[in-house]
């Protein structure tokens, strides 16, 4: 299948939506096989019991994320990332979502701060990968292998392939922002299984973003991620705009418009 000729827009109320996130809609493609992402602009918190709309967060986040899954693939880490459309839209593979979120640590921020009682921007032995099953009705706990694997959401072999897969990322992703001045505190990735014929394959899939990963800034520590929403600091929009900025991606001229938050109850 050729994913790079160009295909007709077809406007959005005219397409199949097939899910809704809190930060996505996913739409039927334009080839079988394929999906189109779009992001909105919904800020969302403690499983959406905090919400607002920040005027350009979406778009931010499709370049952001766009920015880092090219990288992804072209370094033969599988992703289900084919192109972006336009600046809210992304053109992905359609794949069967494990029902995980994985979580890769580097320093102890959020959570795991709490849980263990140590104290926040220290850095951890080792990263620390932890897995957290997908139900928003359950607040998404916090799971160990034995569960996956005991419930079949995903195979000992797959299990080993989504942690291969998230120690490459956070290598690459490590690097990646310490080349700019950001340190990477931890982040969120979520994988699928991407069918080709008679293969399966586990791919990274869902976005990567700062609404995805714990972004802190090496000289000051200013925190330049979906914590500034989450802790009420403010400058959530200006915070991932810098983030954009530093890697190349957002020229001074190029910012998306901004009215500020519109809190929604």
């Amino acid at each position: 299948m050729d994913f790079l000729k160009p295909t007709r827009y077809v406007p959005m109320n005219r397409r199949r939506r097939i899910y809704e996130g809190k930060a996505k809609i996913l739409y039927e493609g334009p080839e079988p096989g394929t999906l189109i992402q779009h992001f909105k602009d919904d800020a969302t918190a403690f499983n959406a019991k905090k919400h607002a709309i920040i005027d350009g967060k979406g778009v931010l986040n499709n370049r952001i994320s766009e920015f880092i899954f090219n990288h992804l693939n072209a370094m033969g880490i599988p992703t289900h990332f084919i192109r972006r459309m336009n600046m809210r839209e992304q053109l992905i593979r359609e794949v069967e979502i494990i029902p995980l979120e994985v979580v890769v640590r580097n320093v102890a921020a959020g959570s795991i701060a709490t849980r263990l009682g140590i104290e926040e921007g220290t850095q951890l032995p080792r990263s620390i990968i932890e897995f957290y099953y997908k139900n928003d009705e359950l607040n998404d706990p916090m799971v160990a292998e034995e569960h996956i694997t005991a419930f079949g959401w995903a195979t000992p072999q797959e299990l080993d392939d989504v942690m291969a897969l998230a120690i490459r990322v956070n290598d690459f992703l490590s690097g990646l922002f310490l080349g700019v001045g950001i340190r990477l505190v931890d982040f969120k990735i979520e994988c699928g299984r991407l069918f080709e014929g008679d293969m399966m394959r586990i791919v990274v899939a869902d976005e990567i973003s700062p609404d995805s990963c714990r972004l802190w800034d090496i000289n000051t520590n200013e925190k330049m991620d979906k914590d500034r929403f989450r802790r009420d600091m403010g400058g959530m929009l200006e915070a991932y705009q810098e983030v954009a900025k530093r890697l190349g991606i957002l020229n001074e001229n190029e910012r998306p418009a901004n009215t500020g938050p519109t809190l929604v109850q």
